[in-house]
Formats: C-alpha cells, sequence, structure tokens
C-alpha cells in the first residue's frame, strides 16, 4: 500500500478546509432589526419571551437560583428584552442591592420600569444600550447576566470588551444561550443562532474571560449555561 505523500496530506487538509463552514464573526445586523424599529408591538415580544413554549421562561426560576446571586450584589441583565428575569433579580439582590437592565430598545426599557414601578421594585435601572456597548460604567457590575442575547451581537469582540470594563475585578459574565446542534437542534434555531457552544466559549475566553465551573442544569436542553471571570 503507498504510504500519503506529504502533497496528499495537504490536499486532504485543504479539502477538510473547504467542506468546513465558516463561523460569521458577528450576528447580521437583521437581527437586530425588530428591536430598532420605533413601532416595536411590546405585546408581540412579551409573548413570545414569556410563554411557555420558551425553555428559558419555563425554567426561569431554576436558572436565577443556580447563578448564585446574592445580597448587596449589583447585576446587569444585558438584553432584558421585556424584563423575564428583573423581579427575580431584584428579590435576590435585596434593596443593597441594584438590577441594571440594559437593551437596544427603549420601548422594552419603558416596558421594564413600567413593571418594576407596579411592583414596588426600588433597586432598578435602566440603560440603553447600543450594538456594540452595554453602556454601563466601568468597574460596576459584580454579575453580567446575557440570556439568548449573545448570538444576537453583531460584534462580540467589541461588546466582550464592554462588558469587562463594566465588570469588577472577579466579576463574573453568565452566558444562556441556544444550543446549535446540527440533527438536534431545530433548523430555525440553526439558521438564527450564528455559532455554537464551543465557539463562543472560545471567543470569551480570547476576549480574556477566564472560564468556571459551572452549575449543573439539567433544567436546560435547547440552551446552555456558561460562567466566566473577569481577572
Amino acid at each position: 500500500m503507498r504510504r500519503p505523500t506529504l502533497l496528499d496530506l495537504l490536499f486532504t487538509m485543504a479539502a477538510a478546509c473547504a467542506t468546513t463552514p465558516t463561523v460569521p464573526a458577528g450576528a447580521d445586523p437583521a437581527i437586530n432589526a425588530p428591536f430598532r424599529d420605533a413601532a416595536l408591538d411590546v405585546k408581540v415580544w412579551t409573548d413570545r419571551f414569556e410563554g411557555e413554549s420558551r425553555e428559558v421562561y419555563r425554567a426561569r426560576e431554576a436558572i436565577v437560583a443556580a447563578i448564585g446571586l446574592e445580597p448587596g450584589m449589583v447585576v446587569a441583565d444585558v438584553g432584558t428584552g421585556t424584563g423575564l428575569f428583573v423581579k427575580y433579580f431584584s428579590e435576590r439582590v435585596g434593596p443593597t442591592g441594584r438590577v441594571v437592565a440594559v437593551d437596544i430598545a427603549e420601548t422594552f426599557l419603558a416596558l421594564v420600569r413600567e413593571r418594576a414601578a407596579a411592583a414596588g421594585l426600588t433597586n432598578v435601572e435602566t440603560r440603553l444600550g447600543t450594538t456594540d456597548s452595554a453602556q454601563i460604567p466601568a468597574g460596576s457590575v459584580d454579575v453580567a447576566f446575557v440570556c439568548d442575547t449573545y448570538h444576537h451581537f453583531e460584534t462580540p469582540t467589541t461588546m466582550l470588551a464592554s462588558l469587562q470594563s463594566a465588570l469588577r475585578s472577579g466579576g463574573r459574565l453568565i452566558i444562556v444561550d441556544y444550543h446549535r446542534i446540527p440533527g438536534k437542534t431545530s433548523e430555525f434555531l440553526m439558521g438564527h443562532v450564528r455559532a455554537n457552544r464551543e465557539t463562543v466559549i472560545s471567543e470569551i475566553e480570547a476576549a480574556g474571560f477566564v472560564r468556571l465551573q459551572g452549575p449543573p442544569a439539567p433544567f436546560l436542553d435547547e440552551n446552555y449555561l456558561v460562567v466566566f471571570e473577569r481577572p
């Protein structure tokens, strides 16, 4: 049997590269177009984000319990949307803590403020972010929570730098996002989500975060939960 030559090996490697899909560097801006629309319909998105068909909605209390928030902490809910987690975070960090709800849609932030006022939550504030910055003061938060939002980052490197700046030394970045597994993940999510779990972890580590041993998350199937620390 003929031994493979260097030329054979190079050809094989080139063929493998040619058939391996390239992961886009960031999300297609079109993914965020609905949230830039001044006519954004809050009810439509509330029904979508806060319905039993959404896994993180069903698992919301388990997620909050797993991420280890403590009284007095400052937690940023980046990509808060309709504010699904805001009430739970507010209760966890208590009156000496603070919840910073961040979104690129002012309509969502208005809803968060309205709900917080109705519930008497005095430790909640909102910030209008951009697609490349959370617009949070440097070194001001203990935890940055990003749920089903990482795949919306158009410039992950820039946004991660923004979150790293916002976190205090030793602060945690918590990512909950959709799996992207061929043959298991739905066709819609395969087209909607840019990168798989391994790629997301690699990107965040490359940005200077250190991955921690995260809590077990048996309550998640469509999504995964990973935790990082700002050195």
